[in-house]
């Protein structure tokens, strides 16, 4: 073989290799990609729990103003 084939079998092995190992693992999924899964997660957590605590204060809210207004009323009568 002549030096030219070795050395261009060489270059084309490690090309092989470098490309190979270049290739995504798990599913496609990179560091950022999962970060950002990962996020998306806690961003809807924290969007559900504040939809959780608003319609709890509204509910909350609407009880008082009720009771405010009985009160109101039983005072006027009185």
């Amino acid at each position: 073989m002549s030096v030219y084939l070795k050395g261009g079998l060489v270059i084309g092995a490690v090309l092989l290799g470098l490309n190979l190992a270049a290739c995504e693992k798990k599913g496609g999924e990179g560091a950022a990609e999962r970060a950002g899964k990962q996020i998306d997660k806690a961003v809807d957590s924290v969007k559900q729990t504040a939809k959780e605590a608003a319609d709890k204060a509204g509910t909350v809210a609407s009880d008082a103003a009720k009771k405010v207004k009985e009160v109101a009323k039983d005072a006027t009568s009185k």
